[in-house]
């Protein structure tokens, strides 16, 4: 379960401020409502692939025996 600012929230400050955490969490939502998002959906989509893409990805530096080297949203 995310546990997290909400999408109302992170609408009023820039995706360069995001977490780690809050971008993949709502990348993986949208990416699953693809299909029915209209175009300002599809626009707030693409903004957080290109921040994604910006940072380098979301892959953690490395793993220990706690943590995987994906980021984890729950």
């Amino acid at each position: 379960m995310y546990v997290g600012r909400d999408m109302t929230e992170l609408s009023m400050i820039p995706k360069s401020d995001w977490k780690d955490s809050e971008l993949a969490f709502f990348q993986h939502s949208l990416q699953q409502m693809v299909p029915y998002l209209n175009a300002e959906g599809q626009t707030i989509h693409k903004e957080i692939i290109k921040e994604i893409e910006q940072r380098g990805g979301l892959n953690r530096g490395e793993a220990d025996y706690t943590h995987g080297t994906k980021v984890n949203y729950d």
